[in-house]
């Protein structure tokens, strides 16, 4: 027969409380999306360079011609050449105001980054080097254009965060910098 002790005892089993129960949840919730993200860091890292490769070569490109050379009587088309147009060189001259270089040194140096290095930081290859000569690049742009507005301030900002960033951390495993050291490691 049970005594009233007894019954007490009972009572005082132990009861789990809300967060002793809930905290494997919690754990497998969080090694959940800690391999989510691990998994889609090298996506995320390649996404970062494509949106400020895309952005300063989209701009480079503004300021190249399109042509064509003609060889044995037959014509043939670039899509592109790194030599700027002549309106590139009187915006160099007259509307970017770059510090110490001279206007057309200015747009040939200018036109030839905005089209090699966004290349280099998109395919991953010497990229932090890339990253630090087009966040050079970027800052210069800023201070050379007194007329640019918040928007374009704010657009600066972003694709010099996202520069910085891969600077700090690198190209990540979708880069052709990963497969090089990792083909060396071995």
């Amino acid at each position: 027969m049970m005594t009233a002790t007894d019954t007490n005892a009972m009572d005082d089993s132990p009861r789990y409380s809300f967060w002793a129960k809930a905290a494997p949840l919690l754990r497998k919730a969080d090694a959940l999306f800690r391999k989510t993200a691990e998994f889609l860091a090298p996506v995320a890292d390649f996404l970062a360079r494509y949106w400020v490769a895309s952005a300063f070569f989209s701009s480079g490109l503004t300021k190249t011609t399109t042509g064509s050379f003609t060889l044995f009587g037959h014509a043939f088309n670039y899509p592109l050449s790194l030599l700027p147009t002549e309106s590139t060189f009187t915006l160099f001259e007259y509307e970017y105001q770059v510090p110490l270089l001279p206007s057309t040194l200015a747009a040939y140096m200018g036109t030839a980054a905005e089209l090699l290095l966004p290349v280099f930081l998109l395919l991953g290859i010497g990229t932090r080097y890339a990253a630090l000569a087009l966040f050079v690049f970027n800052i210069v742009a800023v201070i050379s254009y007194p007329d640019l507005m918040a928007a374009g301030l704010a657009q600066h900002q972003v694709w010099g965060l996202l520069l910085l960033i891969t600077m700090c951390h690198g190209p990540g495993k979708l880069s052709v910098d990963y497969l090089i050291n990792r083909f060396i490691r071995r």
